[in-house]
């Protein structure tokens, strides 16, 4: 490990205290694989001690930053709780309020449970994007995620079907492709090689099956072309993510939230991560939500927290290049 990498300094939010947030992270921060970065949780303390103990471990010995968030009399492992919800959008906010005045190189954060965000008055933020958004003033933001051998980037997430097709224009095409090539490249990734995903089966067959192709996909990559972006496409989403698991893409545009998380968690689940692309700061996150039904008993993997820390790293040094296959 360099001495850049030990001077990295990595800010990680607990997550929903009633979910499994504090047992993956406090697993993690103990694992003997994780990168030697210097670490800043946030979160109330009694998260933090809460999840040492779900998992039979000593609470990490690292830096803290408590969120004054008492643990209620009611509070239960694995139940909605506006308490939890207030605590976690706390450590995100003051976690990436750290981030912005340059106190950490990064963040990392653990799941939130969008219940309890909402019952406790957050009804705008429906998750980590939209609260680093409103924090940021940030009006294009895109979710990537990353797992060995395969990066996905979408043009919407959190929107239904409907929506999420009515989204597909030229211009907001064109917005997520500028938005990846200046994201992965910032983070070290040279003229990185965008595949862009069709939204219709076969590619549209022409406009048999659909016109969005050809009205609003190939006009946008046409017009990134011409800003130096390298991107290709549309493609079939039935064999897109396939050539870029086999080194033809460095990321792939997917057109919704579906059609490129499947992608992502079939080929690898485990060591899959999110990183937001369009805010001013780096966060990347474990790519599972607050798995309710497992809470408390101490099982949970924390694989994804150590992906989610080590690509926090990796970002911060801008060194996203040395895994090009």
């Amino acid at each position: 490990m360099t001495a850049a990498a030990a001077r990295t300094r990595i800010g990680v939010t607990l997550g929903d205290p009633a979910g499994i947030g504090p047992e993956v992270a406090a697993k993690a921060l103990h694992a003997a694989e994780r990168p030697q970065a210097e670490v800043v949780v946030y979160g109330p303390r009694w998260a933090l001690e809460l999840g040492a103990e779900q998992c039979g471990l000593p609470v990490p010995e690292c830096e803290h930053v408590e969120v004054a968030v008492p643990r209620s009399a009611d509070f239960r492992v694995g139940t909605v709780s506006a308490a939890c919800g207030e605590a976690g959008v706390q450590a995100v906010e003051r976690c990436a309020k750290a981030a912005l005045a340059g106190e950490i190189d990064a963040m990392m954060t653990c799941p939130l449970h969008k219940e309890a965000i909402h019952a406790a008055g957050y009804v705008d933020d429906i998750g980590h994007q939209e609260i680093l958004a409103r924090l940021t003033g940030a009006t294009t933001t895109a979710t990537m995620l990353m797992t060995p051998g395969l990066r996905v980037a979408h043009l919407s997430t959190h929107k239904s079907l409907i929506e999420a097709g009515r989204f597909v224009t030229r211009d907001n095409v064109l917005a997520k492709l500028r938005l990846c090539h200046d994201s992965l490249t910032r983070w070290g990734l040279p003229e990185p090689r965008i595949a862009v995903a069709a939204l219709n089966p076969h590619g549209g067959e022409g406009g048999l099956l659909g016109r969005e192709e050809l009205d609003a996909i190939a006009p946008a990559v046409r017009a990134s072309q011409e800003l130096g972006i390298g991107a290709r496409g549309p493609f079939p989403a039935d064999s897109v993510f396939n050539r870029a698991i086999g080194g033809e893409f460095d990321v792939v545009l997917a057109m919704y939230h579906d059609q490129g998380h499947i992608a992502i968690k079939v080929h690898n689940f485990h060591e899959s991560v999110t990183a937001t692309l369009g805010i001013p700061l780096i966060r990347t996150s474990v790519d599972h939500g607050t798995a309710f039904d497992i809470a408390g008993q101490g099982v949970a993997d924390a694989t994804g927290a150590l992906a989610a820390l080590r690509t926090a790293v990796t970002l911060a040094q801008g060194a996203l290049g040395g895994d090009r296959q």
